[in-house]
């Protein structure tokens, strides 16, 4: 398939998954605001193109993602009360809504250091692969600032309140063994086996229910902000919405049938 690159973001559909590739490796993929919204933008997309049914997000070089980039930032000029709220609105908490809220499940294939808004970059996605040199670091108390892009909301609920607090407090760099073990990765590979495993991972969601795993994904993340009977209530829904779907049909018949289903993510 044609890769394109627009603000230094490679895209391409391969299979049926989509690809997203940050591509400044000198800066570690520390991400613009072009960079942003273009991952947002296409996030958006996925979410409503039938032939897109996974997404995987990795970077090129030594780093997934740096974080923002934050060069040229301190010379802003005089700040007007709203301006920096609204920045991180429009900007990095925009971006990890757009990976939480896609519609079709994501896979954070982390090359390297993921620092910052990087970090949460791939935090917020559905599944984490890490190579084994891939480091995690929330940097934002080394510069004095508090951390951003929905680490605050992210972190507490994947590893809890105490463990959340002592990374944000020291900000001293996860391996990727240390971050498996807090449950912050689903899984450790050789840096030479990362884009192999997401791809096959890709592919196996790819071939998946497509709308069931939309479903789920929506369920799983609401319900950390859920009680007991909302939960119930928004699982009625999506299976009351799922039993529609041709995917779920077929999952049944197949189940019947005694066959290996084919679904086709409708």
């Amino acid at each position: 398939m044609p890769v394109t690159e627009v603000s230094e973001v490679r895209h391409t559909v391969d299979g049926q998954v989509l690809y997203l590739t940050l591509d400044r490796p000198e800066v570690l993929n520390a991400l613009t605001p072009g960079q942003r919204d273009l991952l947002v933008e296409l996030l958006a997309r996925a979410s409503a193109d039938p032939d897109v049914r996974a997404v995987v997000l990795t970077g090129t070089g030594r780093g997934f993602c740096a974080g923002a980039d934050l060069r040229g930032a301190s010379g802003a000029g005089e700040r007007v009360a709203g301006d920096v709220a609204r920045t991180l609105r429009l900007g990095a908490q925009r971006l990890i809504a757009a990976v939480l809220d896609c519609e079709k499940p994501v896979i954070a294939a982390v090359n390297g250091t993921a620092a910052g808004l990087g970090a949460h970059l791939a935090f917020a996605c559905d599944l984490v692969l890490a190579a084994e040199s891939a480091k995690f670091i929330e940097v934002f108390v080394r510069r004095g600032l508090v951390p951003d892009g929905g680490g605050a909301y992210l972190l507490p609920r994947l590893i809890g309140p105490q463990r959340a607090k002592e990374l944000m407090f020291f900000g001293e760099a996860l391996t990727a063994r240390e971050a498996e073990r807090l449950g912050l990765v689903n899984r450790v590979v050789e840096d030479e086996e990362l884009t192999k495993t997401a791809r096959e991972w890709a592919g196996r969601l790819a071939t998946g229910p497509t709308r069931a795993l939309a479903l789920t994904k929506q369920l799983v993340n609401a319900s950390l902000d859920s009680d007991r009977a909302t939960a119930f209530a928004a699982e009625a829904a999506a299976q009351e919405i799922n039993m529609t779907t041709a995917d779920a049909k077929e999952g049944v018949a197949s189940f019947v049938e005694r066959r290996s289903p084919e679904y086709r993510g409708r």
